[in-house]
């Protein structure tokens, strides 16, 4: 049994539905379809979600949008025939509108989770409509029945016992040999609505390999590999042919887009390779991460993280920063889902970057400004280089002013105001 993920720009349109049909065509062996949401629509309903939780009427434009993006699709792919998946998108979109029509709760990670999740909800409907209505006979599975996590909102834990026991229950392959279900949400106990993390798609397929025993899982995106360097951004990368499991959890953290942070672990667990391979060109290579014997001699590799907060705390009292002030700060970014990008503390000081999230920001500040003087710098760019050499160094930073510079053996990096 393998595994395939397919990302939100693999699905992003009619076309692409289609050519992941092309790409199942070629499959013999007994198959779980892991799906994103369409495109940019974890964004679209990031949007839906900030104008409800703020009590904004905004909402409901930027749910029209929601509906007029998957209509859209629909319409492609099944024109005024096939009512059951017209049918089926009327009722998820009820069922956000009668989210919207209620009172949101206190707690944003909550709504987030409940609202965000109908993305992988309306593409898996419609990817499985469109797979069985071309005679694939496809089994459509809610994951949020099988795969069950505590109630830590926007970044659940997978209750792996319980998973297991669910998983083996419903991926039977008694009848059919290719289930499709949704990545990055899952579910409590109680069924309400979880999510695993921003881009969790792949930790769901690295998941279900690790518990079912897949023989390997590939993700495919619209990248022929993983790259030194994101293609978009820089003219002069290079695929990367093989990584071992501890390089590309490295490359994950700091920011490489291909993989999600906690997709690794699973997999080298049990050994399990992963492939990651372009949906354009199927029939490359791409790349591989398994277990490697050898040490690979690897390119500089240069990752840039966009829209990021740079934080400087100073305590009030000119107290230093020591133990105690450190878990008070880190009390508060683990209260807020925010995660340290980068950190450096001084004497009296502690700077760091996190994911911008105006949502939440002014309550963050608010929670840290009584005991500390607060300066902060908004969309900077974080640029981390792996395996850096002077010459890249140069290349990329040059005399840029950098806001804060950090290296150690292998890493360097900087943050710099990001260049309008």
């Amino acid at each position: 049994m393998n595994v395939f993920k397919f990302g939100g720009a693999s699905v992003r349109d009619a076309e692409g539905v289609r050519n992941l049909l092309q790409i199942l065509n070629t499959q013999k062996t007994n198959l779980i379809i892991v799906v994103s949401a369409m495109g940019k629509m974890t964004d679209a309903l990031e949007k839906v979600c900030n104008y409800y939780f703020h009590k904004s009427a905004e909402a409901w434009t930027a749910l029209e949008d929601v509906k007029n993006f998957h209509r859209n699709i629909v319409s492609q792919l099944f024109g005024d025939q096939e009512k059951e998946i017209y049918t089926r998108l009327d009722t998820l979109v009820q069922e956000l509108e009668e989210i919207l029509n209620s009172e949101p709760s206190l707690s944003y990670d909550y709504e987030y989770d409940r609202i965000v999740s109908f993305g992988e909800l309306f593409s898996s409907a419609i990817v499985g409509a469109y797979l069985n209505k071309q005679g694939r006979k496809i089994k459509l599975i809610d994951i949020r029945k099988c795969l069950k996590t505590d109630e830590t909102y926007r970044n659940a834990n997978v209750n792996i016992e319980l998973s297991n026991l669910l998983c083996h229950k419903t991926f039977t392959f008694q009848d059919t040999f290719m289930y499709l279900t949704q990545g990055f949400i899952a579910g409590t106990s109680t069924n309400q609505t979880t999510t695993l993390g921003r881009e969790g798609s792949d930790y769901t397929a690295a998941i279900l390999a690790n518990l079912l025993d897949a023989e390997n899982v590939t993700i495919w995106k619209d990248v022929p590999g993983i790259m030194s360097a994101d293609p978009k951004l820089y003219t002069d990368t290079e695929v990367l042919p093989k990584l071992s499991y501890r390089e590309a959890i490295e490359l994950s953290n700091f920011g490489a887009k291909v993989i999600h942070p906690k997709t690794i672990k699973p997999l080298q667990n049990k050994k399990i390779p992963l492939f990651v391979k372009s949906f354009l060109h199927k029939e490359e290579h791409g790349s591989v991460i398994r277990e490697l014997e050898e040490k690979l001699k690897l390119p500089p590799i240069y990752i840039n993280k966009d829209n990021q907060l740079l934080l400087t705390l100073t305590p009030r009292d000119f107290s230093f920063i020591a133990e105690e002030k450190l878990s008070r700060i880190f009390g508060a970014l683990a209260k807020y889902r925010l995660k340290l990008n980068l950190m450096q503390n001084s004497a009296i000081s502690f700077s760091f970057c996190i994911d911008n999230n105006e949502a939440i920001f002014n309550s963050f500040i608010h929670e840290l400004k009584d005991e500390y003087e607060v300066l902060y710098n908004k969309n900077v760019r974080l640029i981390t280089i792996r395996h850096y050499t002077e010459e890249i160094i140069h290349k990329l930073i040059g005399d840029t002013p950098t806001l804060v510079e950090q290296r150690s053996r292998l890493t360097a990096r900087f943050v710099v105001r990001k260049e309008e």
